[in-house]
Parts: C-alpha cells; structure tokens; sequence
C-alpha cells in the first residue's frame, strides 16, 4: 500500500512538472503570438505586401529639340516591337519555328532568344525585333491565333526629321553599352537609349526626363494580377537652338556639290549658330533604329569621312586666312602700320633659304591693305620674321585659334598654334626664324577649325569683342546665356584696317575673292581667301607639266574662306573649308557667297530665339566705317 502511494506521489510529481512546463511553453507562445500581432503587426504587414506587389520604372519620353523658330528636330515616334512571352508557349522552338514564316529570324536570332528565356523568368517579355512597319504589324496580327505567346508592343524611337542635314549638331542615340551604366536604374532598362554623339550626348541627362513608377499586384509565382497605383514619368527637357533650320538645309545642299566641305554660320555681336554643316553626313534615323553591319562598315570606309562632324572637330592649316592674324600682331606691335609698304619680287630670302610668294613674278610695292586683298605672302614673310612666333601665336589665342570654345559638342577639338616652348617641349629643338615664315601665312605647324576660323572673322569684324559660339537657346525655359562678351583689347584702328584688306579681297579689282562678290544691294560681303597645302608639288614634277588638279584627290589642296556680311554693318560671318577642293576663291568664296547671301535674305537674328544680354548691339562696340578707298592707296 505504502509503495503504490509512493509510485502515486511520484507519477503526481511528475505530472505536475510536465504540466507547468507545458503551461509556461503555452504561456509564452500565446505571449509572442500576442507581441507579434499587435507590436509587430506593421512590420509584418509590410513584408507581406512587399511579397505581394511589384515595382516597375515606367521609362520617361525623351526631350524633344527644336530650332529657333520652334521647328521639330528631334522627336518621339512611336515603335512597334515583337515580342514572346515564354509562359505563353507551349514550346518556344515550335513558336519560333511557326513565327519564321511571317519575318525573317536567322539562326542568331533564334539562339540569342533562346538564351534570353533561359535567364529570364518566364513570364518577362523577350523582344524578337524592334521598329516594325506596318506591313510586317499587320502581317503577325492576323496570325496571332497561330503564334501562341507572339504579341505586338508599342514603345518610342528617336526620329530626326531633317535627317542627314542636323546629323552632326544633334548625333544620335543608342543602346546603354556596359562602360556607360551608372546609378540610375533607367539606364538598366532593356531597350532604354541614351545620347551618344552631338548634342544628344551633351544633354543626355536633360533629355532623359525622370523615371515614373507603376506598382503591380503579383501573385505567389510572380505573375502581374493588376496594377494598384502608378506615379507617371516626367518627360525629358525640350532644348531650344539658335539654328535656323532653314538655313541649315540651305547650307548641307549646298556643301553635297563637294567632296568634304564643311561651314559656319554665326552672329558677329551675339555668337548665335545659325548654322553648321559637314558633308558628307549621315542618317543618324540608321543609328536609333540599329544600324545594319553593312552600312556601317560602308560609313567608316567612306574616304569623306561621314562620321566626323568636320565643322568642329576637323583641322587644318588655315592657310592665307591666318594672314589676319598675322598682320594685327605686327599693328599692335607697332611693327607695321597702314602706310608701311613692301616690295614683292616674288620671293623672299632669309640666309641661304628662299621662300616663294604664290605670285612668281611678285606683287611689286604692297601695302598691307593691297597685301590682304591680293594674298600677297612676301609681305607676311618679312613681318614674320620681325614678329616672331610668339607674338603671333598670341595674337592668334586672342581671336580664339588654339583655344577651346566650349560649343557643346564632343567632337569639338583645339587646333594648334605653335610657340617656342611648344616645339622644345614636343620636339626638344629649337625654333628657327624660317618656321615663323611658314606659320605666318598659315601653313606649317598651324592647326586651326572652321569653327575657330568663323569665331577668329567675327572677333575681328564685332569691333574685338571675344564672342564665343553657342548652339543651345534654351533648355526647357531656361536661357543658357546672359554674360556680355568681353573686349580683347585691340585697337579699333587696326581692326577697321585689317577689315578694310578684307573688303578689298572681294569688291575690289585685283582681291582674290573679286569673282565671288555678292552684288546685291546692301548686302556686299567681305572676306579673306585661304589655300592650304597638302602636298608640295616638287620642281621635277612641275618641270613634267603636274599641276594640282593633276594629283590624286587626297593630295590636292584644301581651299578656305572665312567672311562677313554686310560690309558696312557686319552681322554675320561665315567660315568654310573644301577639304582638296584646291583653291580658296575658286571653290570655298563662291559657297561663302550663296550661304551669305541666303543668311541676309532670311535674317535668322530675326526668326524666332529672342537674343539674350549679350546679343544686344551696343553701339561702341563697332566704331563708324570709314568711306572704301581703292585698293593700293596709303
């Protein structure tokens, strides 16, 4: 009896410990489930709804560019693209196989969409070919009961309506290469373009807009159930330029009569673009739509060189041109003045050497005015020597050669004026006075743009105030400029006598650009003539009768002319290269001459883009023309 009360007390014991474990493991999971439903309740809510709902970036559209009259340059057209959802399918092969009768899909095709389905889920839309006509639309709507999984999706592409013509300013787009992806999550968008050349690259940020969100109810193996609330995406700025489109179409026609040309056109006062052209161009519609391999290649063998915006990244020497330059360093070095005159025999000798004036049998008696207008080099070579490099090359940063110009466009690139420092630094030698001969009259180490050439005509021709060059007006409603342009500090004698050789280049009997004057009233044109040499013909070559237009094409020599216009009230300049055209007043001052000519009769300062500060016209910047003299006279 004892023992069964034993094993009872015992089994009791027991029982009750049991049981109050029991109660206390009970007790603390009915505690935490109380804790975790009422303390915790928001931060588990949120993790569930996180499971639940899906956010996607809603790609924004691009900006859209316009010319200074408001005139569309780049736009937003819409793209059809096709598309296979993998779940869809039964087999992807089988639809593949089926959808190869409707377009066309090579075997690349077919194994990059395989590859595609294998890393994405199967629900994520695999995209077979973008920019559909509306042919091939039609084509695949009709036979979607067929294509299980095939649908037609409706997206943007950039499109540039006056193509070939605004190729160099405004580039083109392209997709988002591994070296260019950064923070933002746009750029990790499949298909997302960003600018990759021109002004598309420039203000790729600006453009681009901002992202817009759309959250979407998904369920438990990822598949959108509906959309629960989106916040839209902001469209990219619009960017206004100071082109006139008009006047762009004008100048790209005119520059196909040329092998390779390129031109300028600009304000004098306001540093406005009204246009700037580079043939031959491209299609930059090719380059946002994918541009096939053939035609790229054929782009790059182009000996014209399509692909390189010539206006602001091409350089050459600015032969006779550079003359301005060199006569306002021996001005303001008190080394020349208007009624200082040099005899010309066709030559001029320095030691054992003997540099040559194009003239054989010379010039005679020159002065510096005479000396501009028929391009006389003996001239130039004598004050070189006086000068020196380094004055000159100074003179020449002061009207924006060497110089950066900050214009916007990646392409842009600095030239070359050479000094003593540079050439012992780059060559370790020394400089010798027959280099200043050369360099004077623009050739030799001399690198300069066309668009450094336009800038350098309308410093000169503004009454010396240092303009810089812009293409962009606004972007959005924000006006890009409003500093006033500074003087450079040259004497308005000397500008209005180096303006006045300019004048007699091309209105007066004898100036080399005499053929291309413009004869209507009140708008005359002034200008300088320029010939770079590419080749030197040697004098066996001359001895055999070889003349330039003899020579391969890549040898001849490159014909330049920088202008303004009207003479007596400078509002535009002009700056064009024929790249081996030959001679500046056979094949550049002609072209100068029609672009001019069309700038004065459309009058771009007029159209559209109000000028801001710095396009005012005060009126000292530009001391009172003085009466024309004949060319010769003291």
């Amino acid at each position: 009896m004892d023992r069964d009360q034993a094993r009872i007390n015992t089994f009791s014991r027991r029982a009750f410990f049991v049981g109050g474990v029991q109660g206390i493991l009970l007790t603390t999971l009915v505690g935490r489930l109380g804790w975790l439903q009422i303390a915790e309740s928001q931060r588990y809510r949120m993790l569930a709804e996180n499971n639940r709902i899906n956010v996607k970036l809603v790609a924004p559209p691009r900006g859209l560019i316009v010319d200074r009259t408001g005139k569309l340059l780049a736009i937003n057209d819409q793209n059809f693209r096709l598309v296979i959802i993998p779940e869809q399918t039964e087999k992807l092969d089988d639809t593949l196989r089926r959808l190869q009768k409707h377009i066309e899909l090579t075997e690349k095709d077919v194994e990059r969409l395989r590859k595609q389905a294998k890393k994405n889920t199967p629900f994520f839309p695999l995209e077979v070919r973008e920019n559909l006509d509306w042919e091939t639309v039609s084509r695949i709507e009709v036979n979607l009961p067929d294509l299980p999984g095939v649908a037609i999706d409706v997206g943007e592409v950039r499109s540039y309506p006056m193509a070939e013509a605004t190729a160099h300013i405004l580039g083109y787009v392209g997709a988002v290469s591994k070296g260019e992806e950064n923070v933002d999550p746009l750029l990790r968008m499949p298909g997302f373009k960003i600018g990759k050349t021109g002004l598309e690259k420039t203000y790729d940020r600006e453009l681009r807009g901002k992202a817009g969100t759309s959250e979407v109810e998904v369920n438990v193996v990822g598949r959108e159930v509906r959309e629960l609330r989106n916040t839209p995406a902001v469209t990219g700025k619009t960017l206004q330029l100071t082109i006139d489109a008009e006047l762009q179409a004008f100048t790209q026609t005119r520059l196909l009569e040329q092998r390779s040309a390129s031109a300028v056109i600009m304000d004098v006062r306001s540093g406005e673009l009204y246009a700037l052209a580079s043939s031959p161009s491209f299609n930059p519609n090719e380059f946002a739509k994918g541009i096939p391999a053939d035609l790229w290649e054929q782009l790059l063998a182009d000996p014209g060189l399509p692909l390189n915006n010539k206006a602001v990244g091409g350089t050459y020497p600015p032969g006779s041109t550079f003359k301005l330059i060199t006569a306002l360093a021996a001005l303001e070095a008190g080394i020349i003045n208007e009624h200082t005159s040099t005899f010309c025999p066709g030559h001029y000798e320095l030691g054992n050497a003997r540099f040559h004036c194009w003239k054989r049998g010379g010039h005679g008696t020159v002065n510096l005015v005479r000396a501009l207008a028929e391009s006389c080099d003996t001239f130039f070579y004598k004050i070189a020597v006086d000068l020196g490099i380094n004055r000159i090359a100074d003179m020449a940063k002061r009207f924006g050669l060497a110089q950066k110009l900050d214009v916007e466009l990646p392409e842009e690139r600095v030239g070359l004026m050479p000094t003593t420092q540079w050439k012992k630094q780059t060559m370790k030698d020394i400089w010798h006075p027959g280099e200043s001969i050369v360099c004077s009259i623009g050739q030799g180490y001399v690198q300069a743009t066309p668009l450094q050439l336009a800038v350098m005509a309308a410093r000169i021709v503004n009454g010396g105030y240092a303009v810089k060059p812009w293409l962009t007006g606004y972007i959005g409603d924000a006006p890009t400029h409003d500093q006033p342009w500074e003087k450079i500090g040259v004497k308005d004698k000397h500008l209005e006598l180096v303006m006045k050789g300019m004048d007699h280049v091309v209105n007066y009997p004898g100036g080399t650009a005499l053929g291309a004057r413009i004869t209507d009233e009140g708008m005359a044109m002034g200008g300088k003539t320029g010939t770079s040499q590419v080749k030197r013909i040697t004098a066996d070559e001359r001895a055999r009768g070889i003349k330039q237009e003899d020579l391969p094409w890549k040898f001849r020599h490159h014909g330049l002319f920088v202008g303004y216009a009207p003479v007596d009230n400078p509002r535009y300049v002009c700056a064009v290269v024929v790249e081996h055209g030959g001679g500046g007043s056979a094949v550049a001052a002609p072209i100068a001459r029609d672009l001019l000519l069309q700038t004065q009769k459309l009058n771009p300062r007029s159209r559209g883009l109000r000028p801001v500060s710095q396009a005012k016209e005060p009126a000292a910047s530009f001391p009172p023309r003085k009466p024309r003299k004949p060319a010769g006279e003291g």
